[in-house]
């Protein structure tokens, strides 16, 4: 391009000079300016505002995300708590990548609002969202009615859809009353049909079920025949789901993932959900969402999930680590909690409970205590007292305690499902896009000596 203009202008002296010089001559040289203008404009200006504009705008951000957890070293187990209050918040915005290569299930409720804003920054860490907005009651007139719609958001699910591929399964909790459903063939054929036709009508990709713990609560799984039921109904609310095509691809069917409890003794119970029930639905369910969390309570207080716990109920389900169905166990999600427990441990009756992020960062600043690492469990925790000068124990998950279940969920080839969200801190979600390699053979070597994991 500069060797025309230059040849274009040496052209034009030598015809000013010869008195030839025409109209459209003498207006080249100007148009030649207009089109360096506009290159100037838009290749140079323009780029360089634009630069300045989102420096001033989003230069918070841009430091964040410069430097990872990994780089800042806070995974570790002698964490302050000067540490976490610094650098909780400063979670690398990277919503595109994700290197945990299994499946990963969060939850979000409407009481933990901050959990509709995590699913959206941070869409694509995961593969499976699942909004906690559906029950399946018992009703007097027609036998069954599935309530929750009204907390479906469908502004929110696009925005979801359009920020990445995540798929949107709701929680639906059956309510219903089961010596009643699972016995009366129409009574199961109508909750079958309530739940497709919601995911249809409200172009869900699937839902997530829970019902095994109401079921025990209601004593079905401890009669053969209806525990029999009780698996017959899952498996045929599977495969209607199977055979319905999923919204935005007509390729696929819808997904089903299945919320099952952990064993509460070393040998299966009745009641509990065991090898035989996971292969038994496997290939009518997409994943069982695993509630490997509040193994401790206010009688009881202790760790939320300690990992020789975590270990024995996988291996109860899946048999040696060493020799699994892999298949199968890519259905497994690992449960990893995103809250915490605040116990009383003095005075007669003891007591406290569930904490979320903002509960734990308030204690901490607060208190200013010193965490401890509990090699047993995984976890970290600190004690306190209160006004009344009650002694507390504070449970609540950290960036160590979580690298070390993932850790955990890749050695067995198991996926992982996290409740919830909307109770975690910001930096808890850098962990699933860092491979944080210089980690892993430590924390290996640590669940071979504390769990006995298959090297």
């Amino acid at each position: 391009m500069a060797r025309k203009r230059r040849s274009s202008a040496a052209e034009s002296l030598k015809r000013r000079k010869d008195g030839e010089v025409s109209l459209s001559q003498v207006e080249e040289p100007d148009s030649d300016r207009r089109l360096i203008a506009i290159f100037v404009i838009f290749f140079i200006l323009i780029p360089a505002v634009s630069i300045v504009v989102y420096k001033v705008k989003f230069a918070d951000r841009v430091i964040q995300t410069e430097t990872s957890i990994r780089h800042r070293g806070i995974v570790k187990t002698n964490i302050s708590f000067q540490e976490i209050l610094t650098e909780h918040s400063k979670a690398t915005e990277n919503s595109t990548t994700r290197h945990y290569d299994y499946p990963v299930l969060a939850y979000i409720t409407p009481w933990n609002s901050k959990g509709y804003d995590m699913a959206k920054i941070f869409n694509s860490k995961f593969t499976h969202l699942s909004p906690v907005w559906y029950d399946l009651k018992s009703s007097q007139g027609s036998g069954l009615v599935l309530e929750g719609r009204h907390n479906a958001d469908k502004g929110w699910i696009q925005e979801l859809r359009s920020r990445g591929n995540a798929l949107i399964l709701p929680r639906v909790v059956l309510e219903a009353s089961p010596s009643e459903m699972l016995k009366k063939k129409k009574l199961r054929e109508k909750a079958i049909n309530l739940i497709v036709t919601e995911c249809k009508e409200m172009e869900y990709d699937g839902i997530v079920l829970e019902s095994w713990s109401r079921w025990a609560a209601y004593g079905v799984l401890h009669d053969p025949d209806m525990r029999k039921m009780a698996l017959q109904f899952v498996k045929q609310l599977g495969e209607a789901l199977h055979s319905t095509a999923s919204p935005r691809n007509n390729q696929q069917h819808m997904q089903f993932m299945y919320v099952v409890g952990p064993p509460r003794s070393e040998t299966l119970q009745m009641y509990d959900f065991g090898p035989e029930d996971l292969q038994f639905l496997k290939d009518s369910v997409d994943g069982f969402s695993l509630m490997t969390y509040d193994f401790s309570n206010p009688q009881n207080p202790g760790p939320n999930a300690p990992v020789k716990w975590i270990d024995l109920t996988l291996k109860l389900l899946l048999g040696s680590s060493n020799n699994i169905d892999s298949s199968l166990a890519r259905k497994v999600l690992l449960g990893i909690n995103f809250y915490g427990n605040d116990f009383v441990i003095s005075g007669d009756s003891g007591g406290g409970g569930a904490i979320t992020g903002r509960d734990y960062l308030t204690l901490l600043q607060k208190h200013n205590p010193s965490l401890h690492w509990d090699k047993e469990s995984g976890e970290h925790l600190f004690m306190y007292r209160d006004d009344k000068n009650i002694k507390h124990a504070v449970f609540y998950p950290t960036l160590m305690s979580i690298l070390l279940r993932l850790e955990n969920a890749r050695l067995w080839g198991i996926g992982i499902s996290i409740w919830e969200i909307g109770q975690g801190l910001d930096y808890f979600f850098d962990l699933f896009h860092y491979a944080l390699l210089s980690h892993q053979n430590m924390i290996k070597r640590y669940l071979i000596r504390i769990c006995h994991v298959s090297s």
